[in-house]
């Protein structure tokens, strides 16, 4: 491989300042959870108050959603990332939302604390190169049938652009058993972790598909010592517009995040610290 600067000979450890005191890869488990797309005002409040008051640290929303078919909904856009920031604000909260085309990332630095990078952008370097003059915290996500060395070369393009703050994210990739949506590498998120100088994180939705999977595949990725997961959530996943079969309801998420501070408590970690909803008002 001859990526240098991602790899722990490098240089040190790199540390992700999300925004709002949030931090990944200080040894805190880092969870973001939200709906795989924002699809109205109700929708998204009763989205951010159940994930703030179950412990999230960062919001996701999607505004722009790069969908198989385009049929499909594709997001409310900038209407979608205005009431993704102003529930950031009153929640306290950084909040994470996937930019697709440079063309869009003006709208994305007005509104968004941290840029997605989704799996199929991984390879997209001319938005690499121009996120990376950003400086802007990215989330680059491994794309369904990217080598790790791939994955890890597509974050040297940030790193060599001058942008350091990157969280890789592991989302499962494309075999020859078509059960599940994807396969979720835990062993490849875990090679990529002790020779990455860079935090990396784990989203179990995307790898399964499937709800009932997301909550162990979560603790797994804890146990394997990922350092956060990225978990869609859904008020009513029965009517979700977009990937409703793996989004958990508030109350699943709610028991996968009273299950993680045990099995982090095994590998010597904790959660992260988050500000209970009481405290920033307008609690509902």
């Amino acid at each position: 491989m001859t990526a240098t600067r991602v790899l722990k000979s490098g240089g040190e450890a790199v540390r992700v300042s999300l925004g709002h005191g949030v931090t990944l890869g200080g040894g805190d488990f880092v969870v973001m959870a939200g709906p795989c797309a924002i699809e109205s005002v109700e929708q998204l409040d009763k989205a951010s108050a159940a994930v703030k008051t179950r412990g999230a640290h960062v919001l996701r929303g999607g505004a722009f959603k790069p969908r198989t078919s385009p049929y499909s909904f594709q997001g409310l856009g900038e209407m979608g990332l205005k009431l993704l920031h102003e529930q950031g604000r009153k929640l306290r909260l950084p909040v994470v939302s996937e930019v697709m085309d440079v063309s869009q990332l003006p709208l994305m630095l007005e509104y968004v604390d941290v840029l997605q990078v989704g799996a199929r952008n991984m390879q997209n370097f001319s938005l690499l190169r121009e996120i990376a003059r950003t400086r802007r915290p990215v989330v680059l996500k491994r794309g369904f049938g990217a080598t790790l060395e791939e994955w890890l070369l597509a974050a040297e393009y940030l790193l060599d652009g001058g942008n350091d703050q990157v969280v890789l994210c592991e989302r499962g990739i494309r075999s020859f058993d078509t059960t599940l949506r994807n396969t979720l590498d835990l062993a490849g998120m875990a090679w990529v972790k002790e020779r990455s100088r860079l935090p990396v994180i784990v989203d179990p939705s995307h790898s399964t598909g499937v709800r009932s999977l997301v909550v162990p595949m979560a603790l797994a990725a804890a146990a394997a010592g990922a350092d956060g997961v990225l978990i869609e959530v859904h008020p009513t996943p029965d009517t979700a517009l977009c990937d409703g079969p793996q989004a958990l309801t508030p109350e699943l998420f709610g028991s996968l995040m009273q299950t993680l501070p045990a099995v982090l408590g095994a590998t010597g970690r904790k959660l992260g610290g988050a500000e209970p909803l009481a405290a920033v008002g307008g609690a509902r």
